[in-house]
């Protein structure tokens, strides 16, 4: 399979999210250039071109106005409403300088044209040790946060953060969300990170998170390092079963 190109536009679908089933998603981030954070090695859009959470001034953005407008007319040429208006796109969407004016924005187009729908994000978790970022956020109905490793290690070579995210601090942002989903992306290979020690760091980090639900997944689109493998189902119904037996609400998307 090929590596995706990043989304061009502000709106894309609506799609039939595995994790929010019917979803319009909402890029607010640069179409030039992958720019975001982390390096995953497995993100379908390849490696990250501008590793950073502070968005170049010389890239293009949507403004508020802009991702407005857009939403606007995609919802009024929808015969039936979205489930979710989600925030997600070509890297993180907390990192838009006016991610606030945004989220306040889309969900007052949302009470008026599709009250319906909740509003949502699918975030990497990059930014949430930020107060800012976590009031935003709660403003959200639904917020799905990355969490793939409990090695601090590890995590710098599975998701590859640019200087100054580190996974403790991740871990207590996460700890001051309410409501949270978290989602965890299990691959094997040279480069995955279903190690046993991995797996039990995560679990504990879990404990100290505290999430209304966990997501698990494998991968499903192409991806960028070659050392990676799929986790069979077998190995995703095991860890299934040891965050169940933690106590936390999971499925296997």
């Amino acid at each position: 399979m090929m590596l995706l190109g990043l989304k061009k536009g502000i709106i894309y679908g609506p799609v039939m999210s595995r994790r929010l089933g019917r979803s319009l998603g909402i890029n607010i981030l640069p179409w030039q250039k992958k720019t975001c954070p982390f390096d995953c090695v497995y993100c379908q859009y390849g490696w990250t071109e501008c590793h950073t959470a502070n968005i170049p001034s010389s890239l293009s953005l949507p403004t508020v106005k802009d991702a407005a407008n857009a939403l606007e007319e995609a919802l009024a040429g929808m015969t039936d409403p979205p489930a979710y208006i989600t925030f997600s796109g070509n890297g993180e969407p907390t990192t838009h300088p006016d991610f606030d004016a945004m989220v306040e924005a889309v969900t007052a187009i949302r009470n008026r044209l599709a009250p319906s729908a909740k509003t949502a994000i699918l975030s990497n978790s990059a930014l949430v040790s930020e107060n800012e970022i976590r009031k935003i956020l709660e403003k959200l109905d639904m917020r799905i946060m990355k969490l793939d490793c409990g090695n601090p290690a590890l995590f710098q070579r599975y998701n590859r953060p640019c200087s100054g995210v580190d996974l403790e601090g991740i871990t207590r942002g996460l700890e001051k969300l309410s409501a949270i989903t978290i989602q965890t992306l299990f691959s094997a290979g040279e480069s995955g990170n279903l190690q046993r020690a991995n797996i039990d760091e995560w679990l504990a980090r879990l404990q100290r998170i505290k999430p209304r639900f966990v997501q698990l997944y494998t991968l499903d689109r192409s991806y960028p390092d070659k050392r990676l493998k799929h986790a069979s189902w077998v190995e995703l119904i095991l860890v299934k079963e040891q965050v169940s037996r933690a106590g936390w609400a999971v499925e296997i998307f």
